[in-house]
């Protein structure tokens, strides 16, 4: 996965807690890069509502391996390809 859009947009983004907007709704993302670089943990939380999207991607194992939390792999991949992040 590590050759994919949805790796692309997810090692640019900046580490760190900000607002971002997906599907016309606000979330709150919180962003962390650790182990070196080797891993990625994202959580992010509906303002206002219930939805949750959180995975950790691990960026060295099998070139990319994306483990989301509790929910499928397509709704955390679509989360980071269809966000915006509010300036």
């Amino acid at each position: 996965m590590n050759n994919t859009q949805f790796y692309n947009k997810l090692k640019t983004m900046p580490n760190g807690a900000y607002f971002v907007i997906y599907n016309d709704k606000k979330y709150l993302l919180n962003k962390e890069t650790l182990l070196n670089d080797k891993l990625i943990k994202i959580y992010a939380k509906e303002m206002g509502g219930n939805d949750i999207v959180s995975g950790n991607y691990y960026i060295t194992i099998k070139n990319g391996t994306l483990k989301p939390c509790e929910m499928s792999e397509k709704k955390v991949i679509d989360f980071i390809l269809g966000l915006k992040l509010i300036k």
